[in-house]
């Protein structure tokens, strides 16, 4: 499953270089910045394999481990709805697409191999704050990928509303491409 996705940094290595130098000019906040998401999606052949990248915060409301009752269900439905993208990431019907994989990962659920970040405290800072982040991986198979022209975002946006964005890189049949997908315009094209 991971192939396409494993070569998709080398592939958008000069568009991560001019959001690099973007970041530089503008002061962004960088990788884990709360309301804006990342997806890695790539069409090689019959398959489509979609990576989400996520702050918790903008999944489930909050970045600390699960303790009341009420934050153990919030995370638990969260997961179940990211377990079932199809009803997240809205594929044409012609094209015909299946799940054949899926995993979802975070140190809220649990696995043992989930990443996660930490900001390290400054000097003489005994404050600590953990970022953790929501990922997850979908593999699909697509019976007539040629009919696959575009993805929408929109019932992502609402079942997660704390996400205001979502930075797209995107490889398909008419090459590569970076693009921001926001409730405003949460549809994609390949």
């Amino acid at each position: 499953m991971r192939h396409l996705l494993l070569a998709l940094p080398f592939a958008l290595l000069p568009l991560a270089v001019a959001q690099a130098h973007d970041e530089h000019e503008h002061g962004s906040l960088g990788k884990h910045e709360h309301g804006v998401a990342t997806l890695n999606v790539a069409l090689e052949g019959s398959t489509l394999e979609i990576e989400l990248e996520s702050p918790a915060m903008n999944i489930v409301g909050f970045e600390h481990a699960a303790t009341s009752d009420a934050d153990k269900k919030t995370v638990a439905a969260a997961r179940a709805v990211l377990k079932k993208p199809q009803t997240l990431f809205s594929l044409p019907a012609a094209a015909g697409c299946s799940l054949s994989e899926n995993e979802v990962r975070s140190p809220l659920f649990g696995n043992a191999e989930a990443d996660h970040d930490h900001d390290e405290p400054a000097d003489g800072d005994d404050h600590h704050h953990e970022h953790s982040d929501i990922d997850a991986d979908y593999s699909f198979t697509c019976k007539q990928p040629g009919e696959l022209k575009t993805l929408d975002l929109s019932a992502f946006y609402k079942q997660f509303p704390a996400t205001q964005k979502i930075n797209v890189q995107l490889i398909g049949p008419s090459g590569q491409q970076g693009v921001e997908s926001t409730p405003a315009n949460p549809r994609l094209s390949f």
